[in-house]
């Protein structure tokens, strides 16, 4: 029994969703609904009796769905029927079907970044090619042409004016043979294969074709060139397609993505519906009021205002600071102060456009006993015990992936260096590296030390074990524990991780009883840190590219100063507005309250320099807005340089910083204003958090200590924030 209420829809909403059949597109606004319109529209085609076998449904991340696959499910009984996948996902499982009709084994790895960049550096190195110079602009090019539908000689031919292309494009024909060699595939090709398996096999895409009578896509704008090409293909049968997108919310151009795509379709289908969606469910009237006033400066776009039946709320806060330390400062102390009123960490996000901010901030939150989560940083899957592991187990699935094969071939240690290597690869020839060993092709000398390797490898293959056990094998065969030391921190947090990722395993096996070893490794491969954001209830610091599709009650946008928002090689005008949208984006997430910050100077890459306020603030309605001149508001650097050095909070009196520092620009020191000198080199200290601690070292300005805690190491604390006892007489 279908549980839906379509009158819970508003006018617009039903209006898209009486559309049944033929090409839709909806631009909805962020915060407009849009989730909600696509469950009810599967909840209606199945209740006017549509098999939950012809469904497709395209989202752009693991975590959209799951989400939307969960709410589904609450929807309608049969929705775990229904296909709903990312982009990436999808080809994959259409690969391993029918990847061998253009000659290649089903039994494919997936490289990650990193195992394409070993292949590169790899080429280079015999090419006599300087990686530093070659490795990040040959990556460019592959993933660049990949996401194009051109054959590489056309990309060649298109890409002539670029200085070495025809050295790069030979680079990358040898990329492609070793992927082809070691029955490979990077993440591009997963598209791009997909593409090309439809189109030089029409019986192939007939059969999806047939199959998907109704296909749903969420965050159109999104896509690039070989997505919108591969909807295209799927949809060639039956025409019935709804996407959903808004151009204002496009910012992944650098791979790929074109929201002219929403204006492509209106032509692809000509008999195309358009539906508009402005009323936003999120933010407050107060937010949505500078949402609107930035995006109105975007001419690309599609005419559009978000508007809501919300109450105004509270008026959004930009904060002046001083310094880098000064703009933590005042997001950590408002934080504490928000939770004090009732607020869980998981509530705040604190976002910006480049990863380098977050040093301060963290230490902010920190003295503040804050639990936060940075995103972006060094992620599960790619810790060196993990990959070690990974590669272990992606050798019984691929025995072709000679990268896999190099990363473990001495690990244990088994003396095997980089001659041996060399003698092995000149040995296999166009063969792999794991079958030469495993054929017993080696010397004497080889044979022997490989002799444990080639022997577990064989035994194991053998197996039929559950998923679980036969993981517990392998970690044990190869005694990978062994290799650690269990007495040394780093020892021991390895152990840790490889527990860890044990426990993972039985997770995944407990969502899917029948899954495989290879379903098992494509599920990691594909999976982003991004996809746990807001889980874990702590604040979370992120880019403002990893939020994208998320919603907090309370958002800080940090660093809003020209040269990082806008980052500072937006020369063009598409390239600004895509920044623009990227703030637009930044904004929109905040549900209830809404913070942005700018310094006066700032420590950035080595060096300080005096600052000058993002336009965005200007466009947002905070400042006199003023065009852009030559010099973006030049203006505006001597009226910092001459300003007092006190942060200022606007437009809410309950978020004005809390001034109990008082600043004096002497020699560019910060004074405090209270006695933090106090605290003396050699003291000992205790902190609610660390414990005891010793004071190995006072900055100049006499705010931040360097602190060595038992058992947590050295701490870098505010000291005006910091809550620290001195211990006496210790």
């Amino acid at each position: 029994m279908l549980t839906f209420d379509v009158s819970s829809l508003n006018t617009e909403q039903q209006q898209a969703l009486k559309q049944i059949n033929g090409a839709v597109l909806v631009t909805a606004g962020a915060g407009s609904g849009k989730t909600r319109l696509l469950t009810h529209r599967i909840a209606l085609l199945l209740a006017n009796g549509v098999s939950p076998f012809f469904f497709f449904f395209i989202t752009f991340t693991n975590k959209a769905t799951k989400e939307m696959s969960e709410r589904v499910q609450k929807m309608c009984p049969d929705a775990d029927k229904i296909w709903i996948s990312t982009f990436h996902s999808m080809c994959a499982r259409i690969l391993r079907m029918d990847i061998d009709k253009i000659n290649y084994s089903k039994s494919f790895t997936i490289y990650s970044d990193d195992d394409s960049e070993k292949v590169v550096k790899e080429i280079l190195a015999e090419m006599s090619l300087p990686d530093d110079k070659w490795k990040k602009e040959v990556l460019f090019h592959i993933s660049n042409w990949k996401n194009t539908i051109l054959s590489l000689d056309d990309y060649n031919l298109q890409m002539k004016d670029v200085r070495d292309i025809n050295k790069i494009v030979s680079v990358i024909k040898e990329y492609e043979k070793r992927l082809k060699k070691n029955n490979a595939l990077d993440f591009d090709d997963l598209l791009i294969k997909t593409y090309r398996l439809f189109s030089q096999n029409e019986e192939v895409k007939n059969k999806y074709a047939q199959r998907f009578e109704y296909i749903l896509v969420d965050e159109f704008q999104d896509t690039n060139t070989v997505q919108y090409e591969l909807l295209k293909q799927l949809a060639s049968i039956h025409q019935n397609i709804f996407v959903v997108g808004d151009e204002d919310q496009c910012i992944y151009s650098w791979r790929g993505a074109n929201f002219k795509n929403i204006f492509k379709f209106k032509n692809d289908f000509p008999d195309v519906k358009v539906f508009k969606l402005e009323r936003n469910y999120r933010s407050t009237s107060s937010i949505l009021d500078k949402a609107n006033k930035l995006i109105a400066h975007n001419k690309s776009r599609l005419d559009k205002k978000l508007w809501t039946e919300s109450p105004e709320g509270d008026s959004p806060v930009i904060y002046e600071a001083v310094d880098e330390r000064d703009e933590a400062l005042f997001v950590a102390s408002t934080i504490e102060k928000l939770l004090r009123t009732g607020e869980t960490p998981a509530d705040f996000a604190v976002l910006m456009r480049l990863n380098a901010l977050t040093r301060n901030l963290e230490e902010a939150l920190l003295s503040y006993n804050i639990p936060h989560k940075i995103y972006g940083g060094f992620k599960f899957y790619e810790r060196a015990e993990i990959k070690t592991l990974i590669s272990y187990l992606r050798l019984f699935v691929n025995p072709n992936d000679d990268i896999a094969l190099l990363r473990v071939i001495n690990f244990p240690k088994r003396g095997i260096g980089e001659s041996a290597i060399e003698k092995i690869k000149v040995l296999a020839g166009e063969k792999s590296l794991l079958r030469t060993i495993l054929e017993g092709e080696l010397d004497a000398q080889l044979s022997k030390k490989l002799e444990e390797f080639r022997l577990n490898f064989m035994f194991l293959s053998q197996l039929d074990l559950p998923l679980c056990d036969f993981v517990g094998e392998v970690i044990n065969k190869f005694k990978l524990r062994e290799a650690y030391d269990i007495k040394s921190d780093e020892g021991f947090n390895k152990l840790m991780n490889i527990s860890s990722f044990e426990a993972g395993v039985e997770e995944f096996v407990k969502l899917n009883p029948t899954c495989t070893l290879a379903e098992y490794l494509e599920n990691i491969t594909l999976t982003s840190d991004v996809d746990t954001i807001g889980e874990g209830g702590s604040v979370t610091i992120a880019t403002v590219h990893s939020v994208k599709g998320l919603e907090f009650k309370n958002v800080f946008i940090i660093g809003l100063e020209e040269g990082i928002f806008p980052i500072s090689r937006s020369n063009s005008t598409d390239d600004l507005e895509e920044e623009r949208r990227l703030m637009y984006v930044a904004v929109t997430r905040a549900e209830k309250r809404l913070f942005l910050t700018h310094c006066s100077k700032r420590f950035l890459y080595g060096k300080t320099s005096y600052q000058i306020v993002s336009r965005f603030c200007r466009e947002l309605g905070f400042y006199d807005y003023k065009p852009q001149k030559i010099s973006p508001y030049e203006d505006a650097l001597a009226e910092f340089k001459n300003k007092g050095k006190v942060g200022t909070s606007y437009c809410n009196d309950d978020f004005k910083f809390d001034k109990n520092v008082v600043f004096n620009d002497k020699k560019s020191n910060i004074q405090p204003k209270y006695d933090v000198f106090k605290y003396k080199i050699g003291q000992n200290v205790r902190h609610p958090k660390f414990g005891e601690g010793l004071i190995i070292n006072i900055s100049q300005d006499g705010l931040v200590a360097d602190i060595d805690f038992d058992g947590f190491g050295k701490k870098s604390l505010m000291l005006e924030i910091a809550p620290l006892t001195v211990l006496e007489g210790k």
